[in-house]
């Protein structure tokens, strides 16, 4: 009886009835990788290939991405095009033909969609605007096709990540609405931008970007451009001049001695500044830092 006992005690001790694989996430940004980690929980790994410091445009595919997109169930990146310059390169070298690929820009109606692309543009992306974070009603409902997709990849454990789902859903809209009216003040203010990063979260509170550091999207601020958007500036109330994380701050600052207006570091994602540590405080923070900024 004794000896019957031993080896399913042994068969206990190293593999618990209760232990299951997670499903693994690939996720391309903190704040994909911040809602995969709201909708999945306890079930799922989550692994993010940039940081808030990164510009997500430009990632290098290092052995360390390769190593996760191998392991990865699902991969949830942003979409839109943001990418193009590096996941290519993960997918070819790294994905399996069983990998589930994700894109959130799929799900929400973008903006700027040009009727033309050509090199002459900078660096204009052919399915619109990809930067769809700053608006938090886009982070619903990506969160709704997250939760299909997780449950289409894991069925074990798709009534968790339903329930999750939910709940994070209700628990968002209020916050909506709370930012919304915290916010209502911001309407119809002017800033200037860097890059267009901004679009949503300006659409969202319905202010004006009244220029752009940048002559075209992706081309380094020159010196006449600059001179260009002092003189549009001119006789103009601007709330302030927004800048991200990993935008080089002086354009902004040269613009910011000439005229007054001061510059913004919005966090942008998860992360972006300390305060942003996870979705709720990155809107939390952006609305704050705004609200407080004063010419």
């Amino acid at each position: 009886m004794m000896k019957r006992f031993i080896p399913v005690l042994l068969c206990l001790v190293f593999f618990p009835l209760s232990a299951q694989a997670k499903t693994n996430v690939f996720a391309c940004e903190p704040e994909w990788g911040a809602l995969a980690q709201e909708i999945g929980g306890d079930d799922v790994d989550v692994t993010i290939a940039t940081k808030a410091g990164q510009d997500p445009h430009h990632v290098s595919a290092k052995p360390s991405l390769l190593s996760a997109m191998r392991k990865a169930d699902l991969v949830f990146c942003n979409g839109a095009s943001l990418e193009i310059g590096w996941l290519p390169v993960l997918q070819q070298k790294a994905a399996s033909s069983d990998t589930v690929f994700l894109y959130a820009a799929d799900f929400v109606k973008k903006l700027d969609v040009p009727t033309k692309v050509d090199r002459s543009m900078g660096d204009v992306h052919p399915d619109g605007n990809p930067h769809i974070v700053t608006d938090p009603r886009n982070i619903l409902t990506v969160a709704g096709a997250l939760t299909e997709k997780l449950s289409d990849v894991d069925p074990a454990n798709a009534q968790a990540y339903q329930s999750r789902s939910a709940a994070f859903s209700q628990n968002w809209q209020a916050l909506i609405n709370s930012w919304e009216k915290q916010a209502a003040g911001l309407k119809g203010q002017n800033v200037v931008v860097y890059h267009t990063l901004w679009r949503y979260m300006l659409n969202w509170l319905g202010m004006n970007d009244v220029a752009s550091l940048e002559p075209k999207p992706g081309v380094p601020p020159t010196a006449s451009h600059l001179e260009d958007v002092l003189a549009a500036v001119q006789g103009k109330q601007v709330k302030a001049i927004l800048v991200a994380p990993y935008e080089n701050e002086d354009a902004a600052e040269w613009l910011s001695g000439k005229t007054g207006i001061p510059v913004l570091h919005l966090p942008f994602t998860v992360g972006g500044t300390a305060k942003a540590d996870n979705l709720e405080h990155l809107f939390e923070e952006t609305i704050r830092l705004l609200n407080g900024a004063s010419s």
